[in-house]
């Protein structure tokens, strides 16, 4: 499970293949839901890529904070 703040390593992304392989953090408070149709919203992953939404099997925690 993911906390807001939390540095994640995009392993693959389906809404932005771009985006598989870089980092950021996620911005969620609350696990994802419907709206969202169950991805965690992830952003600060390049001046180019705007905010992406990620399943929980897409990303890997970094350990960072």
């Amino acid at each position: 499970m993911f906390q807001a703040g939390d540095e994640v390593r995009i392993t693959s992304c389906e809404d932005d293949p771009r985006a598989a392989g870089k980092t950021g953090r996620i911005v969620d408070e609350v696990p994802p839901g419907p709206l969202t149709g169950g991805r965690w919203t992830v952003n600060g992953i390049s001046l180019f890529i705007a905010p992406v939404l990620c399943h929980t099997h897409e990303l890997r925690k970094t350990g960072r904070r």
